[in-house]
């Protein structure tokens, strides 16, 4: 049986899955005590290997080398259009909302990014990156403060002034940022 070719993205992710089902698997062993003294050579790598894993991967997220340079958006907060879900608040269907927001109706929707520019200007951008920002809701759920790298500029459909409130995300970031720390 041959191997089907990854893609570097899904290669991280697969890489990233078996080192954690070993960390997971090592925990549960009685040799595995989870310190460091008097540890062997394999508890000490499987201890590295634990330490190394830094988030999900998922496009955008600054670990492929063509998106090493490129700089990170301060994202506030999320939200994610959809034709079969919009965000919980938002009583516009969603093809008032892509009318209102200046873009067509997609099937696989859009998501919308908080940010600010010039310090402290706040904008919306409309952007076509829906994996990323999954990508995204998935670590923070998971505590991992990551924000994303700005996307190419076809993938970003529209910048608003304001931001819509629909039902957002806070970031890790966006919480530190306003002072949101700490509250639900």
């Amino acid at each position: 049986m041959t191997r089907p070719e990854l893609s570097e993205l899904d290669y991280l992710r697969e890489i990233e899955r078996l080192a954690k089902a070993v960390a997971s698997a090592a925990a549960g062993e009685q040799w595995y005590v989870g310190d460091t003294e008097g540890e062997g050579p394999l508890q000490r790598s499987v201890n590295a290997l634990g330490r190394a894993l830094l988030h999900y991967h998922f496009p955008l997220d600054g670990c492929l080398e063509e998106e090493a340079e490129r700089p990170h958006v301060p994202l506030a907060a999320v939200a994610v259009i959809r034709p079969e879900a919009m965000p919980v608040g938002t009583d516009e269907t969603y093809p008032h909302a892509c009318a209102r927001l200046g873009v067509e109706a997609r099937p696989e929707g859009w998501a919308l990014w908080e940010t600010w520019i010039d310090g402290n200007a706040k904008v919306t951008m409309v952007v076509s990156a829906v994996d990323t920002t999954e990508g995204l809701l998935t670590n923070w759920a998971k505590g991992r403060d990551l924000l994303p790298v700005m996307p190419l500029p076809s993938q970003i459909a529209q910048v608003h002034a304001g931001w819509t409130g629909w039902g957002s995300i806070f970031s890790p970031y966006g919480k530190r940022k306003l002072g949101l720390n700490g509250q639900p």
